[in-house]
């Protein structure tokens, strides 16, 4: 049984999803505006929250962020769910870190089932990425020493492929733009288009058959690790 925070400032709304969620055997948890949340989040940790984008006082894309930005709730997955579908603001979640998008008005049982296949996604393990080492899955990346092994065994990767492998690890959980990672990992006066970044994406995913899974392709936006 998973713990669900519902944040939704539509009573009826709210109620609809408490009795799908509990009909699947989930514990349902309401606020109906964002400033709670976190605070509700440190003293009741949730395995799942599902945000509405408009909210009274802090909005949904505010909340999602804070909750990026805290250690404690920088992984708990995150639904968003509003009535607003223009494609700005799905990218503008997605961006901050929201895990999905569901827009109103929508079919409860998918957005259960959203839920389950969230749930049952595995959970990266990754040291502290300010530490020289890291870790995810049977990875580890030597930061200062530039290597990369997978179970103990050294992979040869080229400077670029290290760099977006750390970028990724670095950021785990949050759907990253293909402008992003031109920015971040190939820097600002890179003007070799975002064809460069699926490219080095599929080297990784050759030369780490890990990241095949958990490396997620974002349908016209970029790429997540899960």
């Amino acid at each position: 049984m998973a713990r669900i925070l519902v944040v939704e400032d539509d009573r009826d709304i709210s109620d609809l999803l408490a009795h799908y969620l509990q009909r699947a055997g989930h514990s349902v948890d309401l606020l109906s505006s964002g400033a709670p949340v976190m605070g509700r989040l440190r003293e009741q940790p949730a395995d799942l929250v599902i945000l509405d984008l408009m909210l009274p006082g802090m909005n949904g894309l505010q909340v999602c962020e804070a909750m990026r930005a805290e250690p404690a709730t920088s992984g708990v997955p995150v639904i968003m769910l509003t009535a607003r579908g223009e494609e700005s603001d799905r990218v503008a979640g997605l961006e901050i870190g929201a895990d999905d998008y569901v827009t109103k008005p929508f079919s409860p049982k998918e957005l259960i089932a959203r839920v389950g296949a969230r749930l049952r996604r595995p959970v990266a393990t990754v040291s502290d990425p300010a530490a020289p080492v890291l870790a995810y899955r049977e990875i580890t990346i030597d930061v200062d020493r530039h290597t990369v092994t997978v179970d103990g065994q050294e992979v040869r990767l080229t400077a670029k492929e290290f760099l977006l492998l750390q970028y990724f690890v670095q950021h785990r959980g949050r759907v990253l733009s293909r402008d992003v990672l031109l920015t971040d990992v190939w820097g600002y006066q890179y003007t070799g288009g975002t064809r460069t970044v699926d490219v080095h994406i599929r080297r990784l995913r050759e030369k780490l058959p890990v990241l095949n899974d958990a490396i997620e392709t974002v349908k016209q936006f970029g790429y997540k690790l899960l």
